[in-house]
């Protein structure tokens, strides 16, 4: 199964459109939530809200969740060990008030277990790979460097 999460703020239809397009072919379940305000798409299991139990029983039961660059679900990702693909909304269409998705997958593109889809037309080869690698709370050089900026900036 494939999970898709959009958060709770702003629909997210480009994503959750292509998801419906690539359903037929990539034949397994895709469960999508969608938010309040989102669309119902054809070929999507699509849920407006979820519960946190909800939320943690279809992340868990995922091959692979799918999700904009929000960094909630990233920690979920590492949390429960799930590879994660990463659209960015992206201010120029809409889908936002600022670009700060954008820079958000820029920094997270090179972490092992979090994948990034610039372009809706790269799900497809992403979700067709069964072999993904699932992210992990293993510490990377780049989230040592981010640690220690916070811990400095709470510090002072």
């Amino acid at each position: 199964m494939i999970f898709a999460t959009v958060g709770t703020q702003l629909p997210f239809d480009r994503l959750t459109r292509a998801l419906a397009g690539l359903a037929p072919e990539l034949g397994e379940k895709i469960v999508a939530q969608v938010g309040a305000f989102g669309a119902d798409q054809d070929g999507l299991d699509c849920r407006r809200q979820l519960t946190p139990a909800e939320f943690e029983e279809l992340f868990t039961a995922a091959r692979v969740v799918v999700a904009h660059a929000g960094i909630g679900t990233m920690l979920s990702a590492r949390r429960w060990g799930k590879p994660l693909v990463v659209v960015p909304r992206r201010y120029a269409l809409g889908e936002h008030r600022n670009d700060h998705q954008v820079a958000t997958a820029r920094q997270i593109a090179e972490i092992p277990g979090l994948y990034v889809a610039w372009k809706t037309d790269e799900l497809g080869p992403l979700l067709r790979h069964h072999n993904l690698i699932p992210a992990s709370e293993t510490e990377t050089p780049s989230r040592a460097v981010l640690v220690a900026r916070l811990r400095a900036f709470v510090e002072e």
